[in-house]
Order: C-alpha cells, then sequence, then structure tokens
C-alpha cells in the first residue's frame, strides 16, 4: 500500500467516525431530552395508583411519622411527599415543573386518582404522587409486592389491626406473598452504547478500506505505466479492472492511446530515417563511382559528369520532397484562405502531363461535368497543384505505352457539405489489394515496382497530406480489368 491509498483511508475513515459521532451524538442528545421530559411527568399505571392509595391510607391512618416510615421502606416505586410550604417529606428535591403538573392533574378530579391530597392524623396535608422516572425501577408486579409489604409491615403501628408479626416477634419476611426475582443488570448499560459505536466504527474502517483500495489501484496503475515509458517502453499497458467508468481509468485509457500514438510515431520516423538513408545511399554510391571513373578514364569526363549531374538532381529532389512533407506533417505554412479554381488548376496540371508523356505515347483524357465550372476551393494552389500533379505522374509513370490515363471531375454531396471529386484512373499493373491503404505512406513501392521505375515514394504521401489539410481525402481502389483508381475529395466552397 502506497502513501496516497493511506491518506484516502485516513481522511476517509476520520470522515465517518466524524459522520458516526455526530449522528450518534444528535440522537443521544435527543433521547436525553427525551428522557429528562419523561422525568417530569407523573406516573399514571395501576401500579401507581396502588402505591398512592397505599400512602394516602398510612398517613391518614398514621399521621405524617407513619407516611415517612411507610416511605423509608419503598424500594422501587418512590412517592413524594410535598406539603403546603413546598418541602417534601423525605427531603428530597420536587422539580417545580413535576409540581405544577401534580396540582394540575389534582384540579382534574379523576376517578382513580394518581395525585392526592390527603391529611393526617397529626393534621398534616400533603399532596402525594409518583414521578413517572420512578416507572423504570419497578418490573410492573415488583411494585405491588413491595406495596403490600411496606404496608404489612407498618400495619401494626399505623394502620390498626392487619397482618401481626409471626411467632418469633419478626416481621413478616419480605415477600412473603412471592419472593421476586433479585433485579438483573440494567439495559441502559455502558455495554448497550459501545456496541453500536464499535459496530459504526469497525463498518467505517472497512468502508474505507475498500473506497481508499478503489481510488488509489488505478492511480498506482498508472505511477507505474508512467515509469515504464519514462525508460523508454512505450507499450500500452493500463488495464482497468473490471467494468470501472470513473474518470481514473478515463485517464489511465487516455494515457494508453497517448503512449500508443507516440510509440507510432517513434517508429514511423524510425523507418522514415531508415528509407531516406537507404535512397540517399544509392545516388551517393553512384556519385562516387562516377568520381572514380572521372579520375580512372580521363576521356570520358563528360559521360561522368553528366551522371553526376544526374545523381545530384535526384539527391535534390528527395531533399526538396521530404522538406515538404515534413512541413506538411508539422502543418508549417500560410493559412488556406485562398479560393483556388480547380477548372484553371487541371487546366495547366494537364498541359504539362501531356509534355511528358509524349515520350511514351501515353494520352492524358480531362472529362468532368457542367456544374463544376464555377466550383472553387478554399486553400493554398501550389500545394493543392502539387498533390493533383503527384498523382497524375504517378498515373502516367505506371501507364503502358500507348495507354490512356482519365481524369474525371464530378460533384457530389455527403449529406453534410457539397464535395469535388477529382479521380484519376489507370491501366497500369495496379497493386495488391493488402497494400491500398499502404501506398500513402512515405517510401512505399509495390513490389512489382521496386526497379522498373523511377521516384522515391514520396509523391502519394505528399498529396494524401496536402488534401487532409484542405478538409479533404484521398482514396485508392483497383479497376475492373485492371489498373488503380484515385479519388481525391475535397469541400466545394459556399459562395457569400
Amino acid at each position: 500500500m502506497g502513501r496516497l491509498f493511506w491518506k484516502f483511508f485516513l481522511c476517509i475513515m476520520l470522515a465517518q467516525v466524524t459522520a458516526t459521532i455526530g449522528i450518534g451524538g444528535t440522537f443521544w442528545l435527543k433521547n436525553r431530552a427525551a428522557q429528562q421530559e419523561r422525568a417530569l411527568d407523573i406516573d399514571t399505571s395501576p401500579p401507581a395508583q396502588m402505591i398512592i392509595e397505599a400512602a394516602s391510607a398510612t398517613l391518614e391512618a398514621g399521621g405524617s411519622r407513619a407516611l415517612r416510615q411507610f416511605l423509608g421502606k419503598l424500594e422501587r416505586m418512590r412517592v413524594f411527599a410535598v406539603d403546603i410550604q413546598g418541602q417534601e417529606l423525605m427531603g428530597r428535591t420536587v422539580h417545580p415543573t413535576m409540581l405544577a403538573k401534580a396540582r394540575a392533574m389534582l384540579e382534574q378530579g379523576q376517578a382513580h386518582p394518581v395525585v392526592r391530597e390527603a391529611a393526617g392524623s397529626d393534621g398534616k396535608r400533603y399532596l402525594l404522587f409518583l414521578p413517572s422516572s420512578e416507572r423504570f425501577r419497578n418490573a410492573g408486579a415488583g411494585a405491588a409486592r413491595d406495596t403490600l409489604n411496606a404496608v404489612a409491615m407498618s400495619g401494626p403501628r399505623a394502620m390498626g389491626p392487619g397482618p401481626r408479626p409471626n411467632e418469633a416477634g419478626a416481621p413478616p419476611p419480605r415477600g412473603e406473598f412471592g419472593r421476586g426475582m433479585p433485579p438483573g443488570p440494567r439495559m441502559d448499560s455502558p455495554y448497550r452504547t459501545f456496541i453500536p459505536l464499535a459496530a459504526a466504527i469497525a463498518a467505517s474502517l472497512l468502508f474505507s478500506f475498500l473506497l481508499a483500495w478503489y481510488f488509489a489501484r488505478p492511480i498506482r496503475d498508472l505511477r507505474q505505466a508512467f515509469e515504464a515509458a519514462s525508460h523508454g517502453n512505450l507499450a500500452p499497458r493500463f488495464h482497468a479492472s473490471g467494468k470501472r467508468g470513473d474518470e481514473l481509468t478515463d485517464l489511465g485509457r487516455d494515457f494508453d492511446r497517448m503512449t500508443g500514438r507516440l510509440r507510432s510515431l517513434m517508429e514511423s520516423q524510425t523507418r522514415l530515417l531508415h528509407d531516406v538513408s537507404h535512397e540517399l545511399r544509392s545516388p551517393l554510391a553512384r556519385l562516387q563511382a562516377a568520381i572514380g571513373l572521372a579520375h580512372q578514364q580521363p576521356e570520358k569526363m563528360d559521360a561522368s559528369m553528366q551522371r553526376i549531374e544526374r545523381e545530384s538532381e535526384r539527391m535534390d529532389k528527395l531533399i526538396g520532397e521530404l522538406l515538404t512533407l515534413s512541413r506538411l506533417e508539422a502543418g508549417a505554412g500560410s493559412p488556406l484562405s485562398e479560393d483556388v479554381d480547380i477548372a484553371d488548376l487541371l487546366h495547366d496540371i494537364m498541359e504539362d502531363a501531356r509534355y511528358e508523356a509524349k515520350a511514351r505515347q501515353v494520352s492524358i483524357a480531362l472529362a468532368g461535368d457542367a456544374a463544376i465550372a464555377d466550383a472553387a476551393v478554399s486553400g493554398r494552389p501550389e500545394l493543392l497543384a502539387r498533390a493533383v500533379e503527384n498523382v497524375v505522374r504517378n498515373a502516367v509513370k505506371h501507364s503502358p505505352d500507348g495507354g490512356t490515363v482519365e481524369v474525371n471531375l464530378s460533384r457530389l454531396h455527403d449529406g453534410k457539405q457539397d464535395l469535388l471529386c477529382i479521380a484519376v484512373l489507370d491501366r497500369g499493373p495496379g497493386v495488391a489489394s493488402a497494400d491500398l491503404a499502404n501506398i500513402f505512406q512515405p517510401f512505399f513501392r509495390a513490389s512489382h515496382t521496386q526497379h522498373s521505375t523511377d521516384g522515391h515514394g514520396l509523391g502519394l504521401a505528399i498529396a494524401q497530406h496536402v488534401i487532409s489539410a484542405h478538409g479533404g481525402r484521398i482514396g485508392a481502389s483497383l479497376r475492373s480489368g485492371g489498373g488503380l483508381c484515385v479519388e481525391m475529395l475535397l469541400p466545394v466552397k459556399t459562395p457569400g
């Protein structure tokens, strides 16, 4: 477990414990207030009526002294006896609210009063009642037994004829009508409060552990992925557990996509460097051979110089195409804001292509809809001319002698915008179906054209970058009967 896990764990645990204590404290204060409210009530149960009647009879028969002895013998239910001055007979404190409630109930005149005002034989008057808080000190029948026992023990002195002591002169044994069970442990002991609190803390510990683990695990996996990437391993390695759909998992997947893209770019750069080195090695070797031949055979100096000049031009062309490709991949250049008339642009390209194709009797046919006469594209004319020219020259290069290259123009709508389609078709050898997606990669050459044509395999790659920069797309397909069809789709600028 890392440091982040323990930070999550402690913070969540502290929040859970604080919430538990806060909620538990709120309920405890509420229950305590309710208990205090009930403690000020007057007990109106049948046992309370019995004990009040017994206390009233004791006071009337034996006076305040007998009532004092009677109240002193009560163990479970303590009756309050308050005189006119508000003093309690046994010296106990009486809450003013409780005394006010007792006097109010006395004025109601109930049929079986639980609050009585009685006068003793000595002329003293007392208000007799039983507080509701004393209810928890008895267990139903135990209150009645206490009442009967107290009456039996105080009867000979206070109430006249009644139950007598036993033969030995001792008072009747307590609980002679049925000995009660000794009071057990009270249910409001500290354990009653400790058990729910301990259960809440245990649940908080478990919940905090699971939640901290849930948060810390993807972060730990992501940290391992970062550490591997810092050592050069860019293979995607973040694996989300289960079907998580949170932000941390999304971050891990984004990291995988980023490292995958970086890995692809690095491999592409490595492959490009290898291809450039391979393409430069051949003209450099021919240059060295021509220079050596010029030194050894001075009479063939002119032929050697022509070879040197031709190889230099090839290297210059290769470097120029590489620079163009590099700028397009980097997105450098002026904004694509100039209106380009495609019809005029194609007319100039066709003229140059026909001039080069005459040597092999390859004809170039241009056909198009009348609707494209006014079609315009927003962009840079020199880049668009370079892209279309590369595609047309590539078709001328692979066409057989005496063949025909068709350039068709059309306008279509893909549901979102109007597009201008430039289709270049030839009857060359074509490419394998598996290579259709690779012909736009730098330095790609089909297996049957490795040594049969001149070039470096950068023309279609440059065309793809140019078309993409103008918001279009380019694709290739095989023609029935042989040959290749390359389609370039460019968005048409809407007037206004």
